[in-house]
């Protein structure tokens, strides 16, 4: 496949610039100095990807070029492991020197969910003090399916990793054989929100993805969870924190929990 890179230099709105390229389809990005790096195949629209980083930035400066021969194996190589809690995120080579019990191998190929990320990471934290063993989960937005294969590894029962992306799909269901949870854990693609209606009742929805997302979904979530049910949102930028906060007060949603790394806010939230 060809590959074509786009080299961003943001204005005044980095993380905004990152979160419209991950939202465009970008499934990971490399901070280059002043400079956001990333990479789409060559069939993409790539008018549409320069207006939504416009829209975030509208004085970043957009380069594109072709990039046919584009080699990730260094990126990958610069992948480390994450303690977080009693949950580890390591990629293949690094697996060993923790316990198979609590580690989440997630090889670093193309789909968004390797622990680099601090939404991942929040949603991590934050997913140790509400999923409980025997529980249904839902995974909106599953990525690699690394919170789908944490929630088994905490205990749930069953878990559903929806995902839209189609190129997504091969590896979540590889890190799902990986990491041995295919009993527990379904790799299904398609959009969340016609989905998780048909799985609920859930106990406990995770949904990384991006605000804007967040926001249509909360219905679709609230009606989906069961009776004491909690859901965690991730993908939210801190300057976005208050204006979700206002949709969850409004809702009639109760925070319980919230974290924050690096520029990104994920909360712990349930029905009132």
């Amino acid at each position: 496949m060809r590959w074509v890179a786009l080299r961003i230099t943001p204005a005044s709105n980095r993380a905004g610039v990152i979160a419209a390229l991950f939202e465009a389809g970008s499934q990971g990005v490399q901070e280059d100095g002043a400079c956001v790096v990333t990479h789409f195949p060559s069939d993409v629209h790539i008018d549409a990807i320069r207006e939504a980083v416009n829209q975030a930035d509208p004085g970043a400066q957009v380069s594109v070029s072709d990039a046919p021969e584009t080699d990730y194996s260094h990126w990958g190589a610069s992948v480390t492991s994450h303690e977080l809690g009693d949950l580890v995120i390591s990629p293949p080579w690094l697996a060993k020197e923790f316990d198979p019990r609590r580690t989440i191998i997630i090889d670093p190929a193309m789909a968004f969910g390797t622990g680099e990320h601090a939404s991942t990471r929040g949603v991590v934290r934050l997913m140790q003090g509400v999923v409980r063993s025997g529980d249904v989960v839902a995974d909106l937005g599953a990525g690699s399916a690394v919170l789908s294969i944490a929630a088994a590894k905490l205990g749930a029962a069953r878990v559903a990793a929806i995902e839209i992306e189609h190129d997504s799909i091969g590896n979540a269901n590889e890190n799902v054989v990986v990491n041995g949870v295919e009993a527990e854990v379904q790799v299904i693609e398609g959009d969340a929100t016609l989905l998780l209606p048909l799985l609920a009742p859930v106990r406990v929805v995770l949904a990384n993805i991006i605000f804007s997302v967040l926001i249509s979904l909360l219905p679709t979530i609230r009606a989906s969870l069961a009776p004491g049910g909690q859901a965690i949102l991730a993908g939210i930028l801190h300057e976005e924190a208050d204006a979700m906060l206002a949709v969850l007060d409004a809702d009639d949603w109760l925070v319980e929990r919230e974290d924050r790394e690096d520029g990104w806010w994920s909360v712990q939230i349930a029905p009132r």
